[in-house]
């Protein structure tokens, strides 16, 4: 496991890049041998605020966690309480499921909680849509999107020919998710 810290508007400091690395190295405590992928943690200083967002991939999950104070190492503490909230959620939710101690006192198996994640009855399917999904450029994806007011678009990609989401940032700009195979 490797844990990258980049700065945006700010000068990682050996200082700051050892915090983060003791801090988000803590998140792997919960999960068997420190079963996870590359940790990412982004600082970022826009406008007086310290964002500090961490992406965790473990087993195919991610765990993220955003957050923006105006001091950077109060942002990293809380984002590091967000994830570890995260983690806690799902570990109840499955010892209610797996009382006979299918995982370690502690500790959260990743795949169990990918597989707990996806049939957690607690997130229900309300409305599916079907639709015809037609070849077309980016530029076209976004002016219908734009058209029928999502904040999302999926399309099949006519220089990829593959399936791709077009979404709006909270920025105000777009986001392109392709997949990687």
């Amino acid at each position: 496991m490797a844990i990258t810290v980049r700065g945006k508007n700010i000068e990682i400091t050996p200082a700051l890049k050892d915090y983060v690395t003791k801090r988000v190295g803590k998140v792997t405590k919960y999960f068997e041998g420190g079963n996870t992928g590359d940790i990412t943690a982004i600082l970022t200083v826009t406008r007086g605020k310290h964002i500090v967002e961490v992406t965790v991939p473990i087993n195919g999950i991610l765990l993220r966690g955003e957050e923006a104070t105006t001091d950077m190492y109060a942002s990293i503490d809380l984002v590091i309480e967000k994830l570890e909230r995260q983690i806690v959620k799902y570990k109840a939710k499955l010892s209610r499921k797996f009382k006979s101690g299918g995982f370690k006192a502690d500790v959260i198996p990743a795949a169990t909680l990918a597989s707990e994640a996806l049939s957690d009855e607690d997130f229900h399917i309300v409305k599916t849509k079907r639709f015809a999904v037609k070849p077309m450029a980016v530029d076209e994806a976004i002016m219908q999107m734009n058209l029928i007011n999502h904040d999302f678009f999926v399309f099949t990609n006519a220089d990829t020919e593959q399936v791709n989401v077009l979404y709006r940032r909270k920025d105000g700009h777009y986001g392109l998710i392709e997949p990687e195979y």
